[in-house]
């Protein structure tokens, strides 16, 4: 059984990066902008972003477009 943050729904910067085809600088600049979808900061300082926040963010998009 998988205990990592994938199998907890969570994705990590990289991985949110490729699903968006962003760079990493996109990502933190939306981040500063209040633009990005929610996410957890780690005590270590790594992000990771819940798949229900991505996916409630990206529908608000969507409305917008």
């Amino acid at each position: 059984m998988a205990t990592g943050p994938n199998s907890r729904g969570m994705l990590t910067l990289p991985e949110l990066c490729t699903e968006l085809q962003i760079s990493r600088s996109t990502f933190y600049d939306w981040r500063a902008k209040g633009r990005a979808p929610r996410c957890l900061k780690l005590p270590n300082g790594d992000l990771r972003i819940r798949r229900t926040d991505l996916d409630r963010w990206l529908d608000t998009m969507e409305e917008a477009a």
